[in-house]
């Protein structure tokens, strides 16, 4: 699975900080591929309209990595497809 490696980053660390692009309005929520550069490209079932995107990523990524969804915050990029999303335990 492409998380495994960032799963284990966490197990080993407090926090962890999680480059991601997503593509909005797809059929459903899934992971695309791992890009080059580390970024996580993710397809979301939502609108980026109200946050609802934003909420469906948080969602996603809580249940995808173990933790709750108030442990996954997006720290920059709220507005735009690459987003900066920092993971705590």
């Amino acid at each position: 699975m492409i998380l495994d490696k960032y799963i284990e980053d966490l197990a080993n660390n407090k926090e962890i900080y999680l480059r991601v692009r997503v593509s909005p309005g797809a059929g459903r929520t899934d992971f695309l591929e791992l890009m080059t550069d580390g970024t996580i490209k993710i397809a979301l079932n939502a609108q980026p309209e109200k946050g609802k995107a934003n909420q469906e990523l948080i969602k996603f990524l809580a249940l995808e990595m173990g933790v709750r969804k108030y442990q996954v915050k997006i720290i920059s990029g709220a507005g735009e497809r690459l987003k900066l999303v920092k993971v705590s335990r």
